[in-house]
């Protein structure tokens, strides 16, 4: 799994000064909102990396044809108690077999890595506070996977 370090992270969301921009200019590895993406998607030129922030509430259906043009996907965890974001990562790799990468955002706990890995997130920004290192080890802990297929097809 990646953790992203928002600093040195190439994506960035389009806000502005009043928040989100309703209709961004399109330039390499910008994020969208769901409502942003569909304000742009049929002008969008394909040679620019393009993802889209999903609310923890959304239907993944809602992106299904455009998976293909989607280089990120980032799901987003309100609160670490509310886990909804681990159905839509496993939608994305088991259903419609997505690809590129889905990001964990929001409260991102050490304690969720593995769950996160096995539901196919493949990327996390960890919540302030949290200790990168302490996230390896917890994954180094399983090295050899699960008994049970995981979203991504591997066992152990």
């Amino acid at each position: 799994m990646k953790f992203i370090q928002t600093a040195q992270d190439p994506w960035r969301t389009a806000e502005g000064e009043d928040g989100p921009k309703p209709h961004p200019v399109a330039r390499d590895h910008l994020l969208l909102t769901l409502e942003q993406w569909h304000a742009v998607r049929d002008t969008w030129p394909a040679n620019f990396a393009v993802g889209v922030i999903l609310s923890n509430t959304a239907d993944v259906a809602q992106i299904e044809a455009d998976l293909p043009r989607l280089t990120l996907i980032a799901l987003q965890f309100p609160k670490w108690v509310d886990g909804r974001a681990y159905s839509q990562a496993h939608v994305l790799r088991a259903r419609h077999k997505y690809s590129g990468e889905v990001r964990a955002t929001g409260e991102v706990l050490v304690d969720m890595v593995v769950q996160l890995a096995r539901t196919g997130f493949d990327a996390a920004v960890l919540a302030p506070g949290q200790n990168e290192a302490y996230a390896r080890e917890a994954l180094a802990f399983f090295p050899q996977g699960h008994y049970q297929r995981d979203a991504q097809g591997a066992s152990a």
